[in-house]
């Protein structure tokens, strides 16, 4: 089980984090990752991790199981973020129907995408 001081549980750190984090989008999830702010304290703290699983998923049953094994993978994986870090990740339907290898892959791809260094970008004005 993830730690519950690695857990997200208030709406407006979900909001905070689906309007100013990176994206990253895979077959069956989608990752939104906001990096700690850099000049404050925040590194002090632990990485937050938040789930979001639909109804769209299926049934209460197979939502359940998808967080659950969600929570597993990111339980591993939370050690890899930075302190003060918030990440939400977001069950697609698809997700419902892969076995736990593939649900693993997909996410260690979607967290080294929004976890990578940006890359300076030089834009050509017309």
């Amino acid at each position: 089980m993830l730690s519950p001081s690695n857990r997200m549980r208030h709406s407006a750190e979900f909001g905070l984090v689906m309007r100013k984090g990176r994206r990253a989008g895979r077959q069956a999830l989608g990752v939104v990752y906001l990096a700690p702010p850099s000049d404050s304290a925040a590194g002090e703290e632990p990485p937050r991790v938040g789930f979001v699983v639909s109804k769209a998923v299926g049934g209460a049953v197979v939502r359940k199981r998808v967080q659950r094994r969600l929570r597993h993978l990111m339980r591993d994986r939370i050690g890899h973020l930075p302190g003060g870090s918030l990440l939400v990740v977001r069950a697609k339907p698809v997700a419902a129907s892969l076995g736990y290898d593939a649900l693993a892959a997909q996410l260690d791809s979607a967290l080294n995408a929004v976890t990578r260094p940006r890359e300076k970008r030089l834009h050509e004005r017309r």
